[in-house]
């Protein structure tokens, strides 16, 4: 059994379309043209984007940001995500995502990977944002503060 958290990812053209926003891909394999899984190190985060459309539109707009988890740990079932994974944050409806897509561009217009920033800052966001509220922006002071507290407490 592989330590990893596997994510299968689909494209069919203006139907479906799973990707990953953000992350560090420890691994990667092609299953065929529309379908690729791709695999993360215990510990890691990434933004995991859901998106299906019917003839009359968008049906599904989702958004998760997950912490791969490590061999028997807790974690919640996402689909297409196997085991599962820690949420940090589970949007849905496209006002949301877009939304959640430009807090993680202005994370990485200061410098920053998204995937390194605060995990407490994508439950900050969550819990704004599934209320209608606007969250905090993330700084380049809070994420130095986030670096000094993993340092003495992993």
């Amino acid at each position: 059994m592989s330590d990893l958290t596997h994510v299968e990812l689909l494209w069919l053209e203006k139907r479906i379309e799973n990707w990953i926003r953000f992350g560090r891909v420890a691994a990667e394999q092609i299953l065929d043209r529309g379908r690729r899984v791709v695999s993360f190190a215990p510990g890691s985060i990434f933004a995991f984007v859901r998106w299906t459309s019917s003839d009359y539109g968008t049906v599904v707009s989702k958004i998760d940001i997950l912490r791969a988890v490590t061999p028997g740990q807790r974690c919640a079932t996402v689909p297409y995500v196997r085991p599962g994974g820690d949420i940090l944050l589970r949007l849905s409806g496209w006002p949301k995502v877009e939304r959640v897509l430009q807090l993680i561009d202005a994370v990485e217009a200061l410098g920053i990977n998204a995937a390194d920033a605060a995990p407490d800052y994508w439950h900050h966001a969550h819990n704004r944002l599934s209320v209608g509220e606007s969250p905090r922006p993330y700084t380049r002071s809070r994420h130095q503060i986030w670096l000094q507290r993993r340092k003495i407490a992993p």
